[in-house]
């Protein structure tokens, strides 16, 4: 079966190489014979795709040992799920992944998208393209379907990494994945609009879900990433800026910033430049994560082996931005708007805020990340640019970020008037400055950063829900419907609008975690022996001796430590070290008690004197729960949004 699975993938090279060569000559000769068969080529791709991943599937699945990725990355006593997910375990996996994700998203433009369908062949060209690249290196670089040397079939695997069997990594890589290849979409058609000469806001219209799909799954990678790393890595946090978290959250925040920014043209006909070169920056900025992970030229916990992959996708990567750009410039004279800014304060500017905000932050993230690589090529040394760099600069531009966030929805189009600003600001700036001094009085340490912090994202939860009260109190008085009628009648009639501020309301409730687990945590690193205690705030542990078991072929040493808070007993935890048979290293199981409050978090670093004597790290995170609890109201929120239907749809412009 291992040359169904490779074949499928020569012919699918061969496959998209007629069906971009269709599309060409289609385009040039207007022969819609042609375009049918081109067509008909992107859903043989598929077809040939979904063959090649359904044989690695299945070789995972029955543990055969002869094909080489399956040896490498799996073991026979493996769960079923994590032999399934080590799909994408490794380069050539998740290679195979990229190529049927996009094959999937490219048959789903071609025959289910509505508008535009004039340019699918452009659209579907550059698709292919793209896919191509995945394709060849799939065939002559990374094949999945090597089998081992010898024509030998071990009897064991190497098995899977042990902090890859987590349930956060089945989703993590494949919701990550989605918004990666996503974005391919809209810059799709952001390029076939500058080829073209289509540089209305049609095609903004017709990917306008596509790239709101797409955000949604980048944002759900980055949340299932954060939490595997919290509850697996047993550091006691969420995100630590390394090189792969800092190559998935800067799309992400480029990305953010042009779904805002399309507002302004769709409404004003306004920011055509700039969201072209968002939409190109986004896209690159995904090719550029992959580019890190397989490269090796940074080191990550996340990150494959160097495999000579890199510098494939460094040569994509700047064929892309270079063929992008050219056809901006060469554009640039359609894309100049006659609309200017009328005022400062306006929703509009609010808007370009943010905008320069979300890319400044990325553009940070970036410096920091590549500013190691570029230190070694200038001087030969590599300089490590580490936490402290990347939280004192982005902390501030943020925290200015969500600020605005607050602003924005409260201020008029085109111009706000002073009566405008103190009708709309004043009780809940109040309540929010009154929120921050409490808050600096009432909380340990008196941190001024801190409880602005606080403050800052309290004052955009009051306008939020300012806006849910105002609106459902106007419709009440016109129609006579009880309060939470009018507010889910409301709500439903202007899903977009609505969705976004659900939306805003999840990612202030990740931001308040990331306040508290900030500015707020206590962590303790300790010794102790069988009976006694570990004191942090108001918890007192008691380690009653380590304890051993069996999973399977695995050996699970845990401690049993009793948890008591203020006096009183609120339970155990049993905090592990996992040893594996097929891997030298042992993972770290972590203990959580978790309350709406903070997390309680413990994991065993070490032990000695046969388990008599045991160092524990803990961890009080407060507000940790509210991190997970905001990312999923933000899934909510856009989904709400995206809800076909009336409320759907963007509202009237503002001339």
């Amino acid at each position: 079966m291992a040359q169904i699975g490779y074949f499928s993938l020569l012919l699918a090279i061969a496959v998209s190489i007629y069906t971009i060569a269709a599309y060409i000559i289609a385009i040039k000769t207007d022969n819609c014979r042609l375009r049918a068969s081109a067509n008909g080529g992107v859903a043989a791709i598929l077809l040939l795709t979904t063959i090649a991943s359904v044989v690695l599937f299945y070789f995972l699945a029955t543990s055969d040992f002869s094909i080489k990725y399956v040896y490498d990355y799996t073991s026979k006593n493996l769960p079923i799920l994590y032999k399934l997910s080590a799909f994408w375990a490794g380069n050539a996996g998740s290679l195979l992944l990229w190529a049927w994700l996009l094959a999937i998203y490219t048959a789903v433009v071609t025959f289910l998208t509505r508008g535009q369908e004039e340019n699918i062949p452009y659209v579907n060209t550059i698709l292919v393209l793209n896919n191509l690249f995945f394709l060849i290196l799939l065939v002559f670089i990374a094949n999945p379907f090597t089998k081992i040397p010898g024509g030998m079939s071990p009897v064991e695997g190497k098995g899977l990494n042990p902090m890859l069997q987590n349930p956060g990594m089945i989703f993590h890589p494949v919701t990550l994945y989605l918004g990666y290849v996503g974005f391919a979409v809209p810059y799709a058609y952001a390029i076939a609009a500058l080829i073209t000469k289509k540089v209305g806001d049609t095609w903004i219209k017709v990917t306008r879900r596509w790239t709101v799909i797409a955000w949604l799954f980048l944002s759900l990678g980055n949340l299932y990433g954060a939490q595997w790393a919290y509850v697996e890595l047993g550091w006691g946090g969420f995100w630590a800026w390394d090189p792969v978290e800092n190559a998935s959250f800067m799309p992400w925040l480029t990305g953010t910033a042009f779904l805002h920014s399309v507002m302004i043209q769709e409404r004003k006909d306004m920011l055509k430049i700039w969201n072209m070169a968002l939409i190109i920056i986004t896209y690159i900025l995904t090719l550029f994560g992959t580019f890190l992970v397989r490269s090796g030229v940074l080191q990550s916990v996340h990150s494959f082996n160097n495999s000579g992959l890199g510098t494939w996708f460094l040569l994509f990567m700047c064929l892309a931005l270079a063929v992008s750009l050219y056809f901006l410039t060469s554009r640039i004279n359609l894309l100049k708007q006659a609309r200017q800014f009328e005022s400062y304060i306006s929703k509009e500017s609010s808007f370009l805020i943010n905008n320069l905000l979300l890319v400044g932050s990325a553009f940070a993230i970036l410096w920091g990340t590549v500013f190691p690589l570029i230190s070694e090529a200038i001087r030969g040394v590599r300089v490590t640019v580490s936490v402290p760099y990347f939280n004192k600069v982005n902390a501030p531009i943020l925290l200015a970020m969500i600020f605005v966030m607050g602003v924005c929805p409260l201020i008029a189009w085109r111009r706000s008037s002073l009566k405008n600003l103190l009708n709309n600001f004043m009780w809940p700036l109040l309540l929010a400055v009154i929120s921050g001094v409490a808050l600096y009085f009432y909380l340990p340490g008196q941190k001024f950063y801190g409880a602005l912090a606080y403050a800052i994202n309290i004052f955009v939860l009051l306008t939020i829900f300012q806006e849910f009260y105002r609106g459902m109190r106007v419709r009440h008085r016109a129609t006579g419907e009880a309060y939470p009628l009018a507010l889910i009648r409301l709500m439903v009639r202007n899903r977009r609008r609505y969705g976004g501020y659900i939306i805003h309301l999840g990612i202030i409730l990740i931001a308040l975690a990331v306040v508290g687990t900030g500015a707020y945590k206590q962590e303790v690193t300790q010794q102790v022996s069988v009976g006694e205690k570990i004191v942090i705030d108001d918890y007192t542990l008691t380690f009653n001796g380590l304890r051993q078991r069996l999973e399977g072929e695995n050996t699970v040493v845990y401690a049993d430590i009793s948890v008591d808070k203020g006096g009183t007993n609120i339970g155990a935890l049993t905090p592990e070290n996992v040893f594996y048979k097929t891997w030298d290293q042992p993972s770290s199981e972590v203990a959580i008690h978790g309350t709406l409050a903070e997390d309680l978090y413990v994991a065993l670093a070490s032990w000695k004197d046969k388990g008599r004597t045991a160092t524990f790290k803990v961890h009080i995170n407060p507000l940790m729960s509210w991190m997970w609890i905001g990312g999923y109201i933000l899934v909510l929120g856009t989904i709400f949004a995206l809800w076909p239907g009336r409320g759907s749809r963007l509202g009237p412009k503002y001339k």
